[in-house]
């Protein structure tokens, strides 16, 4: 494998890297990191910084990167029992072990290194934030619950967005981080349960592969109620305006849409749920947070 990914160009290892990391999944997350660091602008002086935007933008997609690279070298053998995953980069040798490793470091060195040039507290915290996405791909070996752990890490990042701008601890980002952490969690419920059999067999473990893809499915539905709440919450102290609350019935409908077309016994839209539905969540409530935001006099100079 590694021979193979050696005869590459540079650019072709670039694009199996990019690949290996799905770097356009990056929308799910990001959205709501902004939200969270645009609230905590607006609170503070009423004006969007732009350098500590970047710098936020470099540290999410900086330590998803890392994260989701560390999580294929880990999986690779999994992957290469799984027909959904035998095409993985690392499984066919269009990316080798040495190369994933290589670029995973710089992804953490480049979260590090921003994440320095924030402020104080977000270099102190920023190496804790590592561990839960190294924590993640080892979960299924030892946890029926390995969704907690995706939940944990991804809800860090409104956290730590909100961190950035103010350099002090919110109880309103945490709100808006649970929120994420659950949604996530709760699609990956159901993202698993098309590896049901296979996790089955080759003793993966899971909520599906333990109770089966009706709890699974139950439990997303749970899942994305408590999120539905926790974005109420999350607009009740933040003070929002009416465009975040039409996002929230957007969110709300979206939900809704993904669970009549995702049932226990039938699957067969599980991937327009995954990448379509879930996409457009986190870019709907994103606008209609900044419109909101605008409209209470964010100012974007």
């Amino acid at each position: 494998m590694s021979s193979a990914s050696s005869a590459l160009p540079r650019t072709g290892r670039t694009r199996a890297f990019l690949r290996l990391v799905m770097i356009e999944h990056s929308v799910f997350a990001l959205p709501f990191a902004y939200v969270a660091m645009l609230t905590a602008m607006w609170e503070q002086d009423g004006a969007v910084d732009w350098t500590t935007l970047l710098l936020v933008t470099v540290c999410m997609v900086g330590l998803r990167t890392f994260a989701m690279a560390a999580n294929r070298i880990i999986d690779r053998e999994i992957d290469a029992r799984n027909p959904r995953t035998d095409h993985r980069e690392l499984v066919t040798g269009a990316m080798s072990i040495r190369h994933a490793w290589t670029g995973a470091l710089v992804a953490v060195g480049v979260f590090l290194g921003a994440a320095a040039l924030l402020n104080p507290l977000c270099l102190v915290l920023a190496p804790i934030a590592v561990i839960p996405m190294v924590v993640y791909p080892y979960a299924k070996r030892f946890t029926d619950f390995p969704q907690a752990f995706l939940g944990l890490a991804q809800a860090m990042g409104p956290v730590g967005a909100w961190l950035a701008v103010s350099g002090s601890w919110s109880w309103t980002a945490v709100v808006l981080g649970l929120a994420v952490g659950i949604w996530i969690g709760g699609f990956d419920l159901i993202y698993a349960c098309q590896d049901v059999d296979v996790d089955r067999r080759i003793g993966v473990r899971s909520v599906p592969a333990r109770f089966g893809v009706p709890a699974a499915i139950h439990g997303a539905r749970a899942c994305h109620t408590a999120t539905t709440a926790l974005f109420v919450w999350f607009g009740l102290t933040s003070h929002a305006g009416a465009f975040f609350w039409l996002g929230v019935v957007i969110v709300a409908t979206a939900f809704c849409y993904e669970h009549t077309i995702v049932r226990p016994h039938d699957l067969s839209r599980l991937n327009r749920a995954f990448a379509q539905v879930n996409g457009f969540i986190g870019i709907a409530l994103f606008v209609c947070a900044l419109l909101d935001l605008l409209v209470r006099g964010l100012s974007l100079g």
